[in-house]
């Protein structure tokens, strides 16, 4: 597999992944259980930032972190030393899993909808795992995304930016496909969760942060998008300067779903 990633591989990028982590946390994990589990496999570990959760929310977790690119892992490694024998790390294709381990439990999140083939990938993790074992998705779904005002510059960047990835071969809006995904790869007792913001100026300080991180999510996609030739440096300012509008707008509302799956194997 290629190294193709829609945010790129820059420190500052490796950095925004441990900030978009802790931000999101309090939206993704109070459904997430893996009591019970002592194994698990993390897909897409990229930095460790969700990996840093997982071992403090369950002490008794041994990680497994499987991720496709070299300079992620080499990161994950700095970031995760505290855990010591908690955590091992595989630089693989997580189509073609090459794991000696079975796996009581499987955790992806904002992982999927980078892989070109994520029925390869439920199937390839599927062949690890013992059976019962738990697994929770936490993916994207794009689609949902409203902002009011709807602005041109705003939108012209977010329709190129979810056209990258989709270039690349990845699913913005993977999350809707999660059940369908889940039950082709023969897992069972799946239930499908939402969740998300939708803030407006009653609780502006949340608007304000929600705009600021969304601002600093979109411009990861910056240098691709250049190199693609989807958007020219200006449109990046235009797009900035109308996410900063929409802030001074007393109408202004956000709302994004995203979407959580739990199965059983």
């Amino acid at each position: 597999m290629a190294e193709a990633y829609l945010h790129g591989f820059i420190p500052e990028e490796q950095q925004r992944l441990l900030d978009q982590a802790n931000y999101l946390s309090p939206k993704i994990y109070p459904r997430i259980d893996f009591s019970g589990c002592t194994n698990l496999l993390e897909i897409g570990s990229g930095v460790g930032a969700q990996t840093q959760e997982l071992l403090r929310l369950w002490p008794e977790l041994k990680i497994t972190c499987v991720d496709y690119s070299e300079a992620q892992i080499a990161q994950a490694k700095k970031n995760l030393a505290f855990a010591g024998d908690r955590v091992s790390f595989y630089c693989q294709d997580a189509g073609d899993l090459k794991l000696d381990e079975q796996f009581d439990s499987v955790f992806f999140c904002w992982a999927l909808e980078h892989m070109p083939e994520p029925e390869r990938v439920l199937d390839s993790v599927k062949k690890h795992l013992t059976k019962g074992a738990k697994i929770w998705a936490t993916e994207v779904f794009n689609s949902s995304f409203y902002l009011h005002p709807d602005l041109p510059n705003q939108r012209k960047y977010y329709e190129a930016y979810n056209q990258l990835q989709i270039s690349m071969g990845g699913n913005p809006d993977v999350g809707a496909q999660l059940g369908n995904l889940l039950k082709k790869s023969g897992f069972h007792t799946i239930e499908i969760y939402h969740d998300g913001f939708h803030l407006d100026q009653s609780k502006p300080e949340e608007l304000h942060k929600m705009l600021n991180f969304w601002t600093i999510l979109l411009k990861s996609g910056a240098p691709g998008l250049l190199e693609a030739e989807l958007i020219s440096a200006k449109e990046i300012v235009e797009m900035e300067r109308d996410l900063i509008s929409v802030f001074e707008d007393e109408n202004a509302v956000f709302f994004y779903q995203f979407v959580q799956a739990f199965a059983i194997n």
